[in-house]
């Protein structure tokens, strides 16, 4: 999803070659790949997956950047098709009674022609008459493949004797591309933009069929808005000559963020209409933001206001809070959304959410990722589980914070033989080193997940952390003495800073404790 892959050599300029006729509509042809409930994979046209949404268990692909991608992708669809939901209780009705599917059915007729991959006029999100100075090979559009800013261990593809791809490949990664591309600088075009939600955590709330799991991501929007919400094939194709200009626009609504057309791309079929090349550039730049994207979640900066929740280098799990409802309204609206439907009809409660992302340095893409959440029952009653989680995961980070000020501790003490002060860069050298921090976290992670399928509307909030902090106590002990197990056999100056450096962690051992005790059910006198 780079500008900058090194051109394909070049020789005669390609025809437009069979791409003169249409071919491969996305409405027809097996493109989405999909796991049925019954455990088969199949790949299916846009109105298979629709119709058949309650057949099917959830759509999946190698990649989480696809997976995310062709969710937004075929909420446009509905969002234009269904013409709503313009409030909650559409929404419930609908997940009450299934969707209309007469209008699903109506809709993909009527755009039917929008829908063909390769098109002379109309290619699918596409810009027709953008003939560059130099092609592309197909890798430009895949995060997993693309070298510049993004090879990965493993990926042994020549991103200049890439070969070929299908159609089916590449619609789903020209989806991907559209969602998650990143501003790297000056294209053939113009400069090059970021996807309106391109660096963000997206939530995808997850039930027991795709018919549950987009009805969760349907938020409601204002009748008004989705009159003018279009997306991008139902637009005129943007001209090259336009681009060139550098132009930006307003989101009118969800089905156009969904959409948005953040590169400007023309896929060059080969005879077999296989893929090996393309045009790939800069395309329209979206505008600050007008309106909360429904997948993300946010929280509140004080200096730069409210801001979406990014991957950071640690399990998300610490930042689970983020992902639930409360008077915040800072949760995604997705999560919101589903919570309302599932108090409604509480037996069809979200299995799991589904958290999708990216983390780039600038142009660079560091990583992808995807976790996977039980969601605590008891979001579908009134209390406040966001808090709960909230106070679980800063008792944790105390414990953290107490481990690292003993490691800090025993690193200064260590290094500081002869009475030296030793360098702030050697004492950060010696921690890295020191396996305590991540050792607690990792050994903490599966009881959190635990944790969250205690949250019942049944079980009392104080035996639930009662739980957590005995297993925040267990993990920080663990991690801390087998440490100092491994220093045992040092040397004596080594063993006086290790007793120097647990202060920190006795003390916070001992608050634990204290508050364990406070909770635990106390015995009744003999």
């Amino acid at each position: 999803m780079n500008d900058n892959t090194a051109p394909l050599p070049q020789s005669a300029p390609p025809s437009d070659g069979p791409a003169t006729s249409p071919h491969f509509n996305l409405v027809d042809e097996a493109w989405i790949p999909v796991r049925y409930l019954n455990g088969d994979s199949a790949e299916l046209g846009i109105r298979e997956t629709l119709l058949r949404a309650g057949q099917i268990a959830e759509i999946q692909d190698a990649s989480p950047l696809v997976v995310a991608a062709l969710h937004r992708f075929l909420l446009a669809v509905l969002y234009r098709a269904l013409e709503g939901p313009t409030d909650a209780l559409q929404a419930k009705t609908w997940f009450k009674q299934g969707w209309p599917q007469e209008k699903i059915e109506a809709y993909l007729q009527r755009w039917h022609d929008r829908f063909w991959l390769f098109d002379k006029r109309y290619p699918f999100a596409q810009v027709p008459d953008f003939t560059p100075r130099n092609w592309r090979a197909w890798t430009v559009l895949a995060a997993e493949h693309n070298a510049d800013n993004a090879k990965v261990l493993f990926d042994h593809v020549d991103v200049n004797q890439a070969g070929a791809i299908s159609p089916a490949h590449a619609a789903r990664w020209l989806l991907a591309t559209q969602t998650f591309s990143v501003s790297c600088g000056k294209s053939e075009l113009s400069h090059t933009g970021t996807a309106p939600s391109a660096t963000a955590v997206m939530a995808l709330p997850l039930g027991l069929s795709l018919t549950d799991t987009l009805m969760y991501q349907l938020v409601p929007q204002n009748r008004c808005v989705l009159v003018g919400d279009i997306p991008l094939w139902e637009r005129e194709p943007e001209s090259a000559n336009t681009l060139r200009s550098g132009p930006e626009r307003a989101i009118s609504g969800y089905a156009d963020r969904y959409t948005w057309q953040i590169r400007a791309v023309r896929l060059q079929a080969e005879a077999d209409f296989s893929v090996t090349r393309l045009a790939f550039a800069s395309g329209i730049n979206p505008l600050a933001e007008q309106q909360s994207d429904p997948m993300l979640c946010y929280r509140v900066d004080e200096k730069h206001g409210r801001l979406p929740v990014i991957f950071r280098e640690r399990g998300f799990w610490r930042d689970f809070d983020s992902l639930l409802p409360d008077a915040s309204n800072n949760a995604p609206l997705v999560m919101t959304h589903a919570v309302v439907l599932s108090r409604a009809f509480p037996a069809r409660f979200p299995v799991t959410v589904m958290v999708v992302g990216q983390s780039n340095d600038k142009a660079k893409i560091e990583y992808w990722r995807m976790e996977r959440f039980t969601l605590p029952p008891a979001l579908v009653g009134d209390r406040d589980v966001r808090a709960d989680v909230r106070e679980l995961l800063v008792a944790a980070e105390g414990a953290q914070t107490a481990l690292g000020a003993a490691c800090k501790s025993f690193a200064r003490n260590v290094l500081s033989r002869g009475e030296r002060e030793p360098a702030t860069k050697d004492v950060n050298g010696f921690l890295r080193q020191m396996p305590v921090i991540d050792r607690y976290w990792s050994s903490l992670e599966p009881r959190f997940h635990e944790i969250l399928g205690e949250y019942t509307e049944a079980r009392d909030p104080e035996d639930i952390r009662l739980l957590w902090l005995r297993h925040v106590l267990a993990a920080m002990s663990a991690a801390w003495r087998g440490y100092a197990a491994s220093i045992a056999g040092s040397d004596a100056w080594a063993i006086r800073a290790l007793a120097r450096a647990e202060v920190p962690v006795l003390r916070q051992i001992g608050r634990l404790k204290q508050e364990i005790s406070k909770l635990e059910p106390q015995k009744e006198p003999a």
